[in-house]
């Protein structure tokens, strides 16, 4: 393996999701990289469909004041369905809910402790910053979200290059009225989801909870390309927590 594809195996095993931040805001040279990097991604015939709007200081404040409020008073405005199904993937978020909640110190009948969590979302987790991702509401969408799927990654991986972290939140795609109101975005623009970044706290112990990964075996299926999924080197496992084999952010 040379020495340029071992750096990108260990940042993108590296990258995690912490679910707190400090309050310590980026610089504008280091958001501004970060945006550049994102801007560099790949899209359907070069569309580049990514609308990114970012929050920070006063403006971020309003905005989780105003989801806070939308969501005391259940006011949800999604412009995409989240459907799991009855499967595998269902089990998959379940036991991803699981592993979060019992991180916490949260029973499933503890409601009070639940609403809280999702106030924490809301908050953006203190990160200082968050982008909201937007995308023209162009055809049936699939292609245009998988073009900001490939952005949102980029821009992921960009903060984990620089030392900083950043959390996708599918939540926030659930009050898109509300953030649309808030920054004065048209209609015409759909929001898929938001991304919390700043500096992960270490001293958290929701920092890194180790979400685990199923085997290739689950998701890959190999035509006439012998040995691919042979495990001479089984995946690292990452986080300081309790891990599981979920597939989770």
């Amino acid at each position: 393996m040379s020495s340029t594809a071992a750096l990108f195996a260990d940042l993108v095993r590296a990258r995690h999701s912490p679910r707190q931040f400090l309050p310590t805001p980026l610089s504008p040279a280091d958001i501004r990289a970060v945006l550049e990097d994102a801007q560099t991604s790949p899209s359907n015939s070069n569309t580049q469909p990514w609308t990114v709007h970012i929050v920070s200081g006063a403006a971020r404040d309003a905005l989780s004041e105003e989801l806070l409020t939308a969501y005391e008073e259940g006011r949800t405005s999604a412009d995409f369905t989240a459907d799991y199904g009855d499967g595998v993937h269902q089990e998959r978020s379940r036991q991803h809910g699981a592993l979060l909640y019992g991180a916490r110190g949260i029973a499933r009948s503890d409601v009070e402790g639940r609403k809280e969590v999702i106030r924490e979302n809301l908050r953006f987790y203190d990160a200082p910053h968050a982008a909201f991702l937007f995308m023209p509401r162009l055809g049936d969408g699939v292609r245009t979200a998988g073009d900001i799927g490939m952005y949102a990654q980029t821009f992921l991986l960009s903060l984990a290059a620089r030392g900083f972290h950043g959390i996708p939140q599918t939540i926030l795609g659930m009050y898109a009225d509300t953030v649309r109101t808030s920054l004065g975005v048209p209609d015409d623009l759909a929001l898929l989801f938001g991304i919390a970044f700043g500096i992960g706290d270490e001293t958290s112990p929701m920092y890194d909870i180790g979400m685990g990964r199923v085997p290739l075996r689950q998701s890959v299926v190999p035509h006439d390309t012998p040995g691919v999924l042979d495990e001479r080197n089984p995946p690292r496992v990452r986080g300081r927590g309790t891990t599981s084999p979920v597939t989770a952010r």
